[in-house]
């Protein structure tokens, strides 16, 4: 899997008239399995950047190319997960997991079968019979999470999905997160606000500059999994992260 973002710009005009330069000349290549998390201030184009490269929006220049395909429109190659849970409040976990999975035409035997193996991925497998409001906001957030792998994308994208929890449920959703992409090897890109979270989670932090976005460096994370939020090293990338974008 290669998936190339190439002199990607984008520019809109407000209701107001205002004419805004949100992201500009983004380059960017993604490996196959490899884990990357978007970061930069509010307003610099992390999510539009996300939405364009899962095709839910356009660019005003240039273009996403996953494997020599250029993403015009949402491609069952890719998944999204937002903020927002977006289960079906009536529908059980299990279903909710299996329901891509169901508009792609599998039996439902099968769809049953691939949903319970995601389920017992996450922990859940006790809960398939459960409806999402009898459920916490992170194990519904583990629910959106399988059912976006059940449909077995090559690439997932992630906007902030841990943004509305707590501290405590977040740092756990994290671990669970790395242990999934562990297990599965997907590549993942994941759009975040926080610097921590994304030295703890990423293998290359992009960080994005103040709109018009633009990416300003790109940071391997060299420490291996899983990693210690209290040693020296993780200090010294997080140090570096927050240093870069004071500085913009």
């Amino acid at each position: 899997m290669q998936l190339t973002i190439d002199n990607l710009t984008k520019e809109f005009t407000t209701d107001a008239g205002e004419h805004i330069v949100a992201l500009s000349d983004i380059n960017l290549e993604i490996r196959d399995s490899e884990f990357i998390c978007l970061l930069g201030p509010s307003g610099c184009g992390k999510t539009t950047l996300l939405r364009i490269i899962g095709g839910l929006d356009q660019p005003s220049s240039g273009q996403v190319i996953l494997d020599n395909q250029v993403i015009t429109r949402p491609n069952p190659r890719m998944a999204m997960i937002f903020q927002e849970y977006s289960l079906y409040p009536w529908r059980n976990v299990l279903d909710n997991t299996a329901f891509g999975l169901e508009l792609n035409g599998m039996s439902r035997e099968e769809r049953y079968a691939v949903a319970k193996r995601y389920l017992d991925l996450v922990g859940l497998t006790e809960f398939s019979q459960s409806f999402p409001y009898e459920l916490s906001g992170g194990m519904r957030q583990r629910v959106a999470v399988v059912r976006a792998l059940a449909v077995e994308p090559a690439v997932l994208l992630m906007d902030e999905p841990f943004g509305a929890l707590d501290a405590q449920t977040r740092n756990k959703l994290q671990h669970d997160l790395v242990d999934i992409w562990e297990k599965t090897k997907k590549t993942i890109l994941f759009v975040t606000h926080s610097v921590d979270e994304a030295v703890f989670l990423a293998d290359r932090i992009v960080v994005l500059s103040p709109r018009p976005g633009r990416i300003c460096e790109n940071i391997p994370i060299e420490q291996p999994r899983p990693r210690d939020r209290t040693s020296v090293e993780f200090a010294q990338v997080r140090r570096h992260v927050l240093d870069l974008i004071s500085l913009k």
